[in-house]
């Protein structure tokens, strides 16, 4: 079995506000808005690779979010919204796994109480206050960048991250990266299937970074690498290209070459990557 557990926003989809040429197709609709696309050369890798990996959306978007886009490729067995703490399993919502997601941020809570306080009080917070699903805490700032530095200053940082994307603004337990629930979705995975299994990991942002290490291949913008520090086992994708696109591609590609169980160096990513 080959997984292939993916973000979503600037990974596979793209904001109305984002150039991706004019061969493209709606994937999301919001108040009668179209809000939400995915190229054409993406829409078609996509459905041929649904044929051959299990795709697994992990993506810091709630349920109601995720559930909004329509890849057209038919409903996906398993995905992993509000930062992996919950696992939808054929779109319905798993209580064991939200269970334990709220046994996990224990110890995390006192800060999180910590940082709704902060933000309730604070000016700059342009948006509601959200606490989803009683997990993490999600708000808009301005100054973003200005409100995370004050968080991280008072928060107990072994704990919870503060994470900003934009304006977007999130403080979210340690426990519930992505990487932690990549971990808790493979034994999921184990407890169903003794069958041999492969994982792929992608995305764009310092949310994803935590799923690199865990997986057998990571794939990431190039440009990610030059802020964050990224796992050597990273296939690193050029800025010049439709990260989407090429990203899909180079999946197909080591699909094609049946995964050859060997280290091998690929020289567009300057870096150690294993083909299996």
């Amino acid at each position: 079995m080959k997984v292939f557990n993916t973000d979503l926003d600037n990974t596979l989809i793209y904001s109305y506000k984002k150039d991706i040429g004019e061969n493209k197709k709606n994937v999301e609709i919001y108040n009668g808005r179209q809000i939400s696309f995915i190229t054409d050369k993406t829409y078609h890798l996509l459905k041929k690779l649904n044929e051959k990996l299990l795709i697994v959306p992990t993506t810091t978007r709630t349920e109601e979010q995720y559930k909004r886009i329509d890849l057209d490729i038919g409903q996906l067995k398993y995905a992993l919204v509000c930062n992996g703490s919950i696992l939808l399993i054929d779109g319905q919502e798993d209580e064991m796994w939200y269970n334990t997601s709220l046994s996990l941020i224990e110890n995390s809570k006192n800060e999180l109480e910590k940082s709704l306080t902060y933000l309730q009080n604070d000016n700059r917070r342009n948006f509601e206050l959200r606490f989803i699903k009683n997990l993490f805490v999600f708000t808009k700032c301005e100054n973003s960048q200005n409100v995370v530095n004050d968080l991280k200053n008072i928060l107990d940082t072994s704990k919870v991250d503060v994470f900003n994307n934009k304006e977007k603004l999130y403080v979210i337990p340690k426990n519930l990266s992505k990487g932690n629930a990549l971990l808790r979705f493979k034994q999921y995975l184990d407890s169903i299937s003794d069958n041999k299994k492969i994982f792929i990991s992608a995305g764009d942002s310092e949310f994803d970074i935590s799923m690199f290490d865990k997986t057998d291949i990571s794939i990431a913008p190039q440009e990610l690498s030059k802020i964050h520090k990224i796992p050597k086992n990273t296939i690193l994708i050029d800025n010049f290209s439709l990260f989407s696109e090429t990203m899909l591609e180079k999946i197909e590609s080591m699909l094609d070459n049946q995964f050859h169980t060997k280290q091998a160096y690929d020289k567009n990513a300057k870096l150690n990557v294993f083909l299996f």
